[in-house]
């Protein structure tokens, strides 16, 4: 663990963090999951697939975010035709100067949200996904390093099929979590008839009330205080018999990589720091484990068939797992 220093206490960061998801709730109604992964995958320095119907208002969080971390953001919109130029930039040549320049693309900034990923084509899902592991993109053979901090938010829509070339499983695992957005419950559908009729779901309205609470660097910092969170011997092999247990149960044909177990891990302390914790605790590890292993097992033919699914498998490790 490397000596670090932060000039706020575990308690101004919990808050801080706490407010932030305040002042999204003026505008977003229901959410809180998704929107407090969405805080952990940017302390965690992770990146977050959501998958599920359209409209979950995802680009609405990602943007007020973005304006409350003082950070920079950008969506793309997915497409069959969408090239790597389009995602990561494009050297051109400027007639002018008689040199070429780099034309950045839109991964180039602090929040990164790509709408649809499992419409672009396989290549261009390529050039994407070595910015979110390497955290930068070859552009003609040369590296260029993106912006820190760097958080990606993929979204696709499972339900459909017609066009879509769906993420394969090394793809999927270079994300941290992955999330599984739902429509709203009655009462939260009917506050958002409450509040549109009242004039209060205009997002320029609202993003002009926004001040940043954060900056980069400050988010730098609040990433360093977490990687400082301490974790107990028994914390760390609790982890471990987790993921193993993926590797072992008899519905799973193909269980956790190691990047599981480091999710795990970073998960669990960027929870314990919004719970005000300077230390990790098992419940922290399940609260993770349900959104960084979905995406990381494979079920058994056999158990898809008789109606099992990646979460129920999920809790039963850890209804089986002995807690520390």
């Amino acid at each position: 663990m490397t000596e670090f220093k932060n000039t706020q206490s575990i308690t101004q960061i919990s808050e801080n963090y706490s407010r932030m998801q305040k002042e999204i709730k003026r505008m977003v109604v229901g959410n809180d999951e998704l929107m407090e992964m969405i805080i952990i995958a940017i302390l965690s320095e992770g990146h977050i697939l959501i998958e599920g119907v359209p409209g979950t208002a995802k680009t609405t969080l990602a943007k007020a975010c973005s304006i409350l971390s003082g950070c920079e953001f950008n969506r793309f919109q997915c497409s069959v035709d969408s090239q790597p130029a389009d995602v990561i930039g494009i050297q051109f040549w400027n007639a002018e100067e008689k040199k070429f320049e780099l034309k950045k693309g839109p991964v180039f900034t602090n929040i990164f949200l790509i709408d649809e990923i499992n419409r672009m084509s396989p290549k261009t899902q390529s050039a994407f996904i070595e910015a979110l592991s390497e955290k930068q993109a070859t552009i003609d053979g040369i590296e260029y390093g993106l912006p820190s901090p760097f958080c990606a938010i993929a979204t696709q829509n499972p339900m459909e099929f017609e066009g879509t070339f769906p993420l394969i499983e090394a793809q999927k695992d270079r994300f941290m979590f992955s999330v599984n957005a739902t429509h709203l419950s009655g009462e939260e559908e009917l506050e958002i008839v409450r509040r549109e009729q009242d004039g209060a779901l205009n997002w320029k309205k609202f993003a002009a009330t926004l001040l940043p609470l954060f900056s980069p660097e400050g988010i730098l910092n609040d990433i360093q205080y977490v990687k400082n969170i301490h974790v107990g011997e028994d914390i760390l092999s609790y982890i471990r018999d987790i993921i193993m247990a993926t590797r072992e149960h008899g519905d799973i044909a193909l269980g956790s990589s190691t990047r599981g177990t480091i999710a795990l891990l970073r998960g669990s302390r960027a929870k314990a720091v919004l719970e005000s914790r300077n230390y990790v605790i098992p419940d922290d590890v399940k609260m993770i484990a349900m959104k960084a292993l979905q995406h990381r097992i494979i079920l058994k033919r056999e158990a898809e068939i008789s109606g099992t699914n990646s979460n129920a498998v999920i809790r039963q490790i850890l209804d089986s797992v002995e807690v520390p």
